[in-house]
């Protein structure tokens, strides 16, 4: 059995993991700046004229919108999006750095507080002057953002699961062995107490 001092012992070796569980816990319940930091941005998009688009058989999906770009064909095949010309149904490739940032500045003008403005010699993924990165998906037409607070938020859910040192087999090992301690203590803990109350 256990004695008193062994279970101190492993009171002290789980203080640090307890710590990090309870106050990244108690985050998790708050979740402050959690919408903001996890946002989608979308594309800005403006009214479509009316389009003759003949859908093809192999098409599982067909989406068309117009943004600052012109009109986008965007199409599933084969459980993937692609984005085609609207004319000739070829794959569109991605346009110049230059119109690209220019499709990034309209998305990022419908929230000018968290983006603020576009850095200028930034290419896929773009930097904006509020320290958020934006990466730009041409084939689905979807953009992924990540600011300061995103990644903060990220770090605090790696200490919570005991992600503490960044390679899988050893955080693994981490968690099993500090959800071990903590079990461990519990039922020591109560083995001590109900011998006291005999």
């Amino acid at each position: 059995m256990i004695t008193r001092k062994q279970h101190r012992l492993l009171g002290s070796i789980l203080l640090l993991p307890f710590i990090a569980w309870s106050l990244t816990g108690i985050f998790f319940l708050v979740r402050p700046a959690y919408e903001q930091a996890y946002s989608v941005l979308s594309p800005k998009t403006y009214a479509v004229d009316e389009i003759n688009i003949s859908t093809q058989p192999e098409w599982q999906e067909m989406r068309s919108l117009k943004t600052v770009l012109g009109l986008h064909l965007l199409v599933k095949q084969g459980g993937r999006w692609q984005q085609l010309d609207p004319d000739s149904y070829e794959v569109r490739n991605t346009p110049i750095e230059a119109d690209l940032a220019r499709f990034v500045e309209d998305a990022m003008s419908q929230d000018i507080l968290r983006y603020g403005e576009l850095l200028s010699g930034e290419s896929d993924p773009f930097r904006t002057s509020t320290g958020v990165t934006i990466a730009v998906n041409w084939d689905s037409l979807s953009l992924y953002q990540q600011g300061v607070d995103t990644r903060w938020i990220d770090r605090i859910y790696s200490i919570h699961y005991l992600q503490w040192t960044g390679i899988a087999l050893l955080d693994a090992v981490l968690g099993v062995a500090g959800l071990f301690l903590l079990l461990l203590m519990t039922v020591t803990g109560s083995a001590m107490l109900l011998r006291s109350t005999e």
